[in-house]
């Protein structure tokens, strides 16, 4: 028996990987966060398959699901928004699953803020302008950020900032960031990135928390902000310069 961590993608279903949809498929229980996870991906799963909402369940509640599938030697699709490789909360249910002789794999998924650059339609790495991606969150209300990861610290680097779980305080985001940035900064907020309802405020620092709150943004957005998001004019990158010694093709 094996939990198999699935990142189910941003919310549109076809977004869902190859392998992902077979897991999902072949697997006898699937625990879900309903919130997060369309119902368009829980048709993969097989017919008469356990189904768990997780949303209103604690960490120990969803581990004794687990535990319960291995003791029948049922795999277990675990789902989770986006990729398990930021923000999922999977760590705990994996240290979990350490301590009690529970085999799990992970397949990922793609990620909240690779969906909302893509609807920005923009590379959020640009030769010239921006080579470094910097994904934090805002902790006004989850757990304390560590010491040394506050944002101001951050912006202090001027790489394009990918902020999560922050559309609640884009005012003092935006506080935070001016001095680094420049008001005149480019900055967009993409909520519910790939869903149907998604929603797409472009904006500088200047003007972004009050068009986020015209929109009615509150919550499930990513914030972006870096001059890449606005980037013209930069120079072509290396990897497809004429002037780049190439191997000769093999006929």
């Amino acid at each position: 028996m094996t939990v198999h961590f699935i990142g189910a993608g941003p919310g549109a279903p076809d977004l869902l990987t190859l392998r992902a949809q077979r897991l999902i498929a072949s697997s006898p229980v699937c625990l879900y966060a309903g919130a997060l996870v369309p119902p368009e991906v829980l048709a993969h799963t097989a017919a008469g398959a356990r189904l768990v909402d997780t949303q209103h369940l604690d960490l120990d509640q969803i581990v004794a699901e687990l535990q319960a599938a291995d003791e029948r030697g049922d795999d277990v699709a675990r789902l989770h928004s986006g990729d398990l490789s930021i923000y999922s909360a999977a760590a705990e249910q994996m240290r979990r699953l350490d301590a009690l002789g529970i085999a799990w794999d992970v397949t990922p998924g793609v990620p909240a803020f690779a969906a909302a650059a893509a609807s920005l339609r923009r590379e959020l790495t640009v030769p010239g302008v921006a080579q470094t991606v910097v994904l934090t969150r805002y902790g006004r209300r989850a757990s304390p950020m560590p010491a040394g990861e506050d944002l101001a610290g951050l912006a202090a680097h001027g790489a394009t900032l990918v902020i999560h779980l922050g559309a609640q305080a884009i005012d003092e985001i935006v506080a935070a960031l001016t001095p680094h940035y420049g008001e005149a900064c480019p900055a967009a907020v993409v909520a519910r990135a790939s869903w149907p309802d998604e929603l797409v405020v472009r904006g500088t620092l200047a003007t972004i928390a009050e068009a986020t709150r015209a929109a009615g943004i509150r919550r499930t957005a990513t914030i972006l902000v870096g001059p890449a998001l606005a980037a013209e004019g930069f120079r072509d990158s290396h990897l497809y310069s004429a002037g780049r010694a190439r191997a000769p093709q093999q006929v």
